[in-house]
């Protein structure tokens, strides 16, 4: 390009005597430089991209430097620890004092015995006004003949001061007692076992009268008197034997 344009100045000054031709040159030697700038500009290489990398530097902290190490920063993302709380240990109480208990009466039963067994002793035997009438039997545990209307009891097998459940027996018989119409001095002995829950059972005529009417109106009070109350709770046996003298 510099050929060429040092071409058209030595053109320029070879026509220099001649006006017209001098503008024409002028003219040529713009173009032609206008041209040239044109054609580099088009020519020109494009512009690179550059990639930029910010770096940052972090200061070391006094003590870093001294020493040569960097501290490490601490890490806000771990968890801050918890507090332990302090418990109060419990405080032993006193120990209470020791409250003598009273000992439980135990309640008695309906027949003067208490409803626990061996916790009393058996009540006294109620004591009946002599009687000159007094009937043994061989065999059999003497008693006291207590006449209640007609009917008194001869004798009760074994250990039994519950005297108020037997005049409560020869009451609930007695009630049933119709004796027959027939002469004085005679008498007959029923004999029965009363289980724990009051059941008469095995009822007999043990001494006759010689009178069938007499000893069958006996067996049939009995008989009919059957349960009787319960056998009382003090009583230790599985049933009572009773021989019950009618007259």
């Amino acid at each position: 390009m510099d050929d060429r344009i040092g071409d058209l100045l030595a053109e320029r000054a070879h026509l220099g005597g001649n006006p017209a031709g001098g503008i024409a040159v002028s003219v040529l030697l713009h173009g032609a430089l206008a041209a040239g700038i044109i054609y580099a500009a088009l020519h020109a290489a494009a512009p690179q991209e550059v990639s930029t990398l910010n770096i940052k530097f972090v200061a070391p902290s006094v003590g870093s430097r001294e020493s040569g190490v960097v501290a490490p920063t601490p890490d806000s993302r771990l968890p801050t620890p918890e507090k332990k709380l302090t418990i109060p240990e419990p405080v032993a109480e006193a120990p209470k004092p020791l409250v003598k208990s009273e000992p439980k009466t135990v309640p008695l039963s309906n027949f003067g015995r208490s409803t626990k067994k061996g916790s009393e002793t058996p009540p006294a035997p109620h004591v009946q006004p002599p009687t000159p009438q007094i009937a043994t039997k061989p065999g059999v545990a003497g008693g006291i003949d207590i006449p209640i209307g007609s009917a008194g009891v001869t004798g009760i097998e074994g250990d039994f001061p519950y005297t108020i459940y037997v005049d409560r027996m020869k009451t609930l018989i007695g009630q049933r007692w119709l004796r027959p119409q027939v002469g004085t001095g005679i008498t007959t002995t029923v004999s029965f076992t009363i289980d724990r829950d009051g059941t008469i059972r095995d009822a007999k005529n043990e001494i006759l009268s010689g009178n069938g009417t007499f000893d069958r109106a006996a067996l049939r009070a009995v008989l009919e008197a059957s349960p009787l109350p319960p056998l009382p709770f003090g009583y230790n046996g599985t049933f009572l034997g009773v021989h019950l003298t009618f007259r």
